[in-house]
């Protein structure tokens, strides 16, 4: 297994926690990806695994139901997360890397398997999306380049729940910056505009967020409201008829 120095170990770990999705519970989005990965590769299992101090903890395990985490020694998921690329084991009663690996020459009965790791834009490694089967298999340099393409789209998941978490922080942070100390002031919102007042300055709530968060503004339509629309051209007639 690959082994960092301490340091660079203690900096990989700080930001695989600052990520806070150690331990946290079944995600939909994170399931698809390992499921739809399955289905491409024609595999039974596909996992996504985070490689924490002591332990490899499954974010996702489609078709492994029974096993949340495992031991990072031997650490079959801990030297693929450190590969260069895709890591394939095609055989691996035949692979000097997980002759002695106890997935393999236990119960389970491993035969083949792929990673892929997940890399964070500065070039921590925190884990892998691997696929396994019980026979010898390999993969087609195309698909080693689908498997790092899963990858990336892990990581592009695991960067927004990052970013959601931070924007939410910085609101609630310059919310506390700019309101009074009574609770009760603690929004001043104009009844007529609808607009709020920032350090006695009325601004719409867009404003706030462009002017004190930096954040971009789209538009999208409340459920809601589209609902009642659809039901107001129902049962409106049609006043061009």
């Amino acid at each position: 297994m690959v082994q960092l120095s301490a340091k660079l170990e203690s900096e990989r770990l700080n930001v695989l926690r600052s990520y806070q999705i150690l331990d946290t519970p079944p995600d939909g989005a994170f399931d698809h990806i390992t499921q739809l990965a399955a289905q491409f590769f024609h595999v039974p299992i596909s996992l996504i695994s985070l490689v924490d101090q002591d332990r490899i903890w499954f974010k996702s395990r489609y078709g492994l139901n029974a096993v949340q985490q495992i031991d990072r020694v031997p650490g079959l998921c801990g030297s693929s997360t450190f590969a260069e690329g895709a890591y394939v084991v095609q055989d691996a009663l035949n692979d000097p890397r997980t002759l002695d690996n106890p997935l393999v020459r236990g119960e389970f009965g491993l035969r083949f398997y792929a990673a892929a790791p997940l890399i964070t834009h500065d070039g921590y490694r925190l884990g892998n999306i691997n696929i396994i089967d019980f026979q010898p298999r390999d993969l087609t340099s195309e698909q080693e380049q689908a498997l790092l393409a899963f990858a990336r789209i892990v990581m592009d998941q695991m960067e927004l729940r990052l970013a959601a978490r931070e924007t939410i922080f910085s609101l609630q942070q310059m919310m506390k910056r700019v309101v009074h100390k009574d609770v009760g002031d603690l929004v001043t919102v104009c009844a007529w505009t609808r607009k709020i007042r920032i350090d006695n300055q009325w601004l719409t709530f867009e404003e706030f967020l462009k002017r004190y968060l930096g954040l971009r503004v789209t538009h999208g339509l409340d459920p809601a409201v589209a609902q009642d629309l659809l039901n107001q051209s129902i049962s409106e007639p049609d006043a061009t008829r």
